[in-house]
C-alpha cells in the first residue's frame, strides 16, 4: 500500500474558538503499511471542556487498533469487524476514563466525546466509516455528514455512559468499494463544510479565492510540500487588518473559518512509466 497512495492532511483553529480562547479540538492521524492504509479526522464536542484531548487519543487509538487488527488477520469484510472495533476502542476509552479519575460520566463528557469520519484502505476493499458529522469526498463525490438535531452527534464515547447502549450508536461502513476503483479520497471535520460554502470568497486581504474543494486532491502542490494544506487553510483563516488609503481608516477582516477545520487527502499515486 505504501507504494499505491499518498496521503496529506492539515488542520488549523477555528476563527470562533480563537476568538474566545479554545484549543483545536480537531485532530488527525494516518498509518500506511503492508497491511493497509487507514486515515482519521476526529472532531471533539464542542461543549466539553477538554474535548481536543479525546479528538487526539481517538485519532490515534483508532488508527493503531484498526492497524493491530489487520496485521492480526482480522478481514475488513466480515460481518462482525466493525463491532469488534468498537467494542475494542470502548475498553481502551474505559481505561482511559479510570485512570483520569473522578465522576467517570463528568470526564466521559468532559475528555473524551469525539466525532470519527475515516477509511481503510487494504489491496482488496476499501471501507469508509463514520460516526458523527463530518464531510468526506470518494473520486469527486462529496457527501456531507449531518448536521444532528440540536448540533449533537453520537459520540463513541457514549457507550460508557449509564442509560447508552453502545449497540445504537454504531462505528459502521458509511460505503465500501474495491480499492481498484479508489482514486482519490477526502475525510474532513465539519468544519470543511464551512470550506466549501466559502470557495467563491477571496482571501482575507488579497483578491484570488479560496477555490473549490477539489483543489486539495487536484493540485499537485498540495503532496509536494506535505505541509503545504495546514498552510492553505492557515491563509484562508487569517485575519487581516487593511488600512483605507481614502478614508486612511483601518478595518479588520476576519478569517473565513468559523469553526476548526481539518482536512486528510488520500491520493493514489501516478504509475511511473
Amino acid at each position: 500500500m505504501k507504494n499505491e497512495f499518498e496521503l496529506v492532511g492539515g488542520s488549523v483553529i477555528g476563527r470562533e474558538h480563537l476568538r474566545v480562547g479554545k484549543n483545536n479540538q480537531d485532530a488527525y492521524s494516518w498509518n500506511v503499511s503492508e497491511a493497509g492504509a487507514i486515515a482519521v479526522v476526529c472532531d471533539g464536542c464542542g461543549s466539553g471542556m477538554h474535548s481536543e484531548v479525546g479528538a487526539n487519543l481517538g485519532a490515534r487509538m483508532i488508527v493503531e487498533t484498526l492497524h493491530r487488527s489487520l496485521k492480526g488477520g482480522m478481514c475488513l469484510e466480515h460481518e462482525e469487524f466493525w463491532q469488534t472495533i468498537q467494542q475494542k476502542l470502548l475498553n481502551q476509552l474505559q481505561q482511559v476514563a479510570e485512570h483520569l479519575g473522578g465522576d467517570q460520566a463528568q470526564t466521559v463528557r468532559d475528555y473524551l466525546l469525539f466525532t470519527s469520519a475515516g477509511a481503510v484502505i487494504t489491496p482488496a476493499i476499501t471501507s469508509i466509516f463514520t460516526l458523527g458529522d463530518g464531510v468526506i469526498a470518494v473520486n469527486d463525490q462529496v457527501m456531507q455528514l449531518g448536521p444532528f438535531a440540536n448540533n449533537a452527534p453520537p459520540y463513541l464515547a457514549y457507550g460508557l455512559l449509564e442509560g447508552n447502549v453502545s449497540e445504537s450508536l454504531p462505528l459502521k461502513a458509511l460505503q465500501v468499494l474495491p480499492t481498484k476503483q479508489v482514486q482519490s479520497m477526502l475525510l474532513g471535520s465539519d468544519g470543511v463544510s464551512d470550506l466549501m460554502e466559502v470557495a467563491a470568497h477571496a482571501l482575507p486581504g488579497r483578491s484570488d479565492v479560496v477555490g473549490d474543494i477539489a483543489q486539495f486532491w487536484q493540485d499537485e502542490r498540495y503532496f509536494r510540500n506535505p505541509d503545504q494544506v495546514r498552510r492553505r487553510l492557515a491563509l484562508i483563516n487569517r485575519e487581516v487588518t487593511m488600512l483605507n488609503p481614502q478614508s486612511q481608516q483601518c478595518s479588520r477582516q476576519p478569517g473565513l473559518l468559523p469553526d476548526d477545520t481539518t482536512l486528510i487527502v488520500i491520493r493514489r499515486k501516478e504509475a511511473v512509466c
